[in-house]
C-alpha cells in the first residue's frame, strides 16, 4: 500500500525532520530500562535533576517517573508556596529512602537559584501553563537539560521563542506528551504512515470538557505562597483559592479553568491527541491551514476557559480534522480503506484525569481486525520507540539522541491547539500560514499569537 505524506513544512525546518528519522534509527528497541536490571550507576554518572513546581502533576506523575531511574537523582525541588515545598522535599526523600537511598534534598523559593547550582544538569518543569516558558527558556540558556509538563507553552508566540532557544543552546528537551510512549499510539501512527488505510481524507478528534463555577471571594493570601510571583507575566487579581490551588490536599487545581493562565481542554488535553494526528499524519513540523471554530464560553464565574465547541481544520492535501467534545475521546483516522480509531483507555496520569469516557472505548481499534495485524516492515517508516517518557528524555541526555517529542514538535502541537482556541474566541474562519506562522490578513487574529506580559516576568 502506498506511504502517506502530507509533509510541507519549510525547508529550514527540514533539519528538525531529518533529526527525528536518524533518531528513530537510534531507538529501533527500548533502550532505557529501570537500573535494577543492569545494576546500580555510580553516583559520578547520574544525572542529576533539579524540579520546578511540587503540586499535583508533578508528585502524581513527574517526580515518581524520574525517581523510577537509577540513572537519575532528584537532588533539588523548588516551588513558590512553601508548604508545598517542604512536603515536595519529604516526598522525594521518603520515596528514595525506600529503596535504600539517604539523600538530603536541596529546596529553593525561586527557580533562578535553582538553575545557578552548577551541580543540577537538567530539571524537570511541572509549573501551571504560564510558567512554562520562561524556566524553561532560562533553563536552557543556563546549560540544563528540560522535561516539560504540556503545552508547551501559553502562547504562540512563547512557543516560537522557547523551541529557537532550546535549538540556539543544543540542550536535550522533551515535553510531556507521554502517549507517545505507549505502543498503541505508536501503532496507530505508524499503521496510517504506511498506508495500511489508504489515503487519510479525516481525522476526528475528541477531547473533554471543563465545567465553569461560581464567583468567588477575595480571600487573604496564605503566607507560605509567593503570590505576586505565582501570577508571573499575567494580569494581577485578587487571590482566591479556587483560582491558584488548593491549600490541603492536591486534588485538580482551579488554575487549569482559568483563561488567564491556560485556554483550558483544548490545549490540556488537546496537546496530547493532536500530537497523535500529528504523528500519523506526517504534520509534524507543520499545521492547519484553514481553521473555523464555536465554542461556548461562561459568562459569568470565576473559571472561564470554554466549555462545548466545535472545531473544522483543513490541512494540507485537503485533509479534514474535526474536534469536538461530543466525539469519543481519542483521535480517529479515516482513510480511503478503513479507519483506525485510537485512545487511552484504562491509562491514566493522576487521579483526577477526566478520562470516564475514554475507558469505555477500546484502546485501540479499526474496520477491519487486519489492519491491526498489519506489520510494519524494515523499509516502511518505523517510528521512534519508547517505553517510558522520562526514561526516553534521561537516555537522551547521554546520548545526545533527539528526544520522542522534541522541541519544535512539541510546539507544534501546542500551536496547533492555541489557533484552534483562537477561532473559538473570534467565532469565525481564519487562515493560518504554518511557516510563517502567522494568520493570512487578520490583524485581529493575529494580536492574539502573543499576550501582554507583566513586568518584571516578561520573556
Amino acid at each position: 500500500m502506498p506511504k502517506t505524506n502530507f509533509s510541507t513544512e519549510p525547508s529550514r525546518r527540514r533539519f528538525f525532520k531529518t533529526s527525528l528519522l536518524t533518531g528513530a534509527a537510534a531507538f529501533a528497541a527500548p533502550s532505557i530500562v529501570p537500573a535494577s536490571v543492569f545494576g546500580a550507576q555510580a553516583p559520578s554518572n547520574r544525572i542529576q535533576i533539579g524540579a520546578i513546581g511540587v503540586g499535583r502533576i508533578s508528585r502524581e506523575h513527574d517526580l515518581p517517573e524520574i525517581m523510577a531511574f537509577d540513572q537519575a537523582r532528584v537532588v533539588a525541588v523548588c516551588d513558590l508556596d512553601s508548604k508545598r515545598l517542604q512536603q515536595g522535599q519529604a516526598f522525594v526523600e521518603t520515596n528514595y529512602a525506600k529503596k535504600g537511598v539517604n539523600l538530603k534534598v536541596r529546596t529553593y523559593a525561586d527557580y533562578e537559584a535553582l538553575l545557578k547550582s552548577p551541580d543540577i544538569d537538567a530539571v524537570v518543569i511541572s509549573t501551571p501553563d504560564h510558567w512554562h516558558a520562561k524556566p524553561a527558556i532560562e533553563a536552557a540558556k543556563a546549560g540544563k537539560h528540560v522535561y516539560l509538563q504540556k503545552p508547551a507553552t501559553l502562547t504562540i508566540a512563547e512557543g516560537r521563542a522557547m523551541s529557537d532557544m532550546v535549538h540556539r543552546c543544543g540542550i536535550v528537551f522533551q515535553l510531556g506528551t507521554q502517549q507517545r510512549s505507549i505502543d498503541h499510539f505508536r501503532i496507530a501512527a505508524e499503521l496510517v504512515r504506511n498506508g495500511r488505510i489508504g489515503r487519510v481524507h479525516t481525522v476526528q478528534i475528541g477531547l473533554p470538557t471543563d465545567p465553569s463555577g461560581e464567583e468567588q471571594p477575595e480571600m487573604p493570601i496564605p503566607a507560605n505562597l509567593n503570590y505576586e510571583k505565582w501570577l508571573g507575566s499575567t494580569p494581577w487579581v485578587y487571590y482566591t483559592e479556587k483560582r491558584v490551588h488548593p491549600q490541603n490536599d492536591y486534588s485538580r487545581p482551579g488554575w487549569l479553568r482559568c483563561e488567564q493562565f491556560g485556554a483550558g481542554m483544548i490545549t490540556g488535553w488537546g496537546v496530547h491527541h493532536f500530537d497523535i494526528a500529528h504523528w500519523g499524519l506526517g504534520t509534524e513540523f507543520s499545521g492547519p491551514l484553514e481553521v473555523e471554530a464555536w465554542a461556548e464560553f461562561p459568562t459569568r464565574g470565576l473559571w472561564d476557559v470554554h466549555g462545548k465547541y466545535r472545531i473544522e481544520m483543513r490541512y494540507p492535501n485537503d485533509v479534514r480534522v474535526q474536534v469536538s467534545d461530543e466525539l469519543p475521546i481519542g483521535v480517529r483516522f479515516e482513510g480511503s480503506e478503513g479507519w483506525i480509531f485510537v485512545t487511552r483507555g484504562n491509562y491514566s496520569v493522576t487521579a483526577s484525569d477526566p478520562v470516564a469516557n475514554a475507558k469505555k472505548e477500546k484502546a485501540l481499534s479499526a474496520s477491519d481486525a487486519k489492519i491491526l495485524e498489519s506489520k510494519i516492515g524494515p523499509n516502511e517508516i518505523n517510528l521512534i520507540r519508547s517505553r517510558d517518557q522520562h526514561g526516553n528524555w534521561l537516555e537522551c541526555i547521554r546520548s545526545r539522541q533527539l528526544t520522542i517529542s522534541p522541541v519544535e514538535v512539541g510546539h507544534r502541537s501546542t500551536s496547533v491547539c492555541l489557533v484552534g482556541h483562537i477561532a473559538m474566541k473570534l467565532k469565525r474562519k481564519v487562515y493560518w500560514d504554518p511557516i510563517l506562522e502567522r494568520f493570512k490578513n487578520d490583524d485581529e487574529a493575529n494580536a492574539m499569537i502573543s499576550r501582554p506580559q507583566r513586568a518584571p516576568y516578561q520573556l
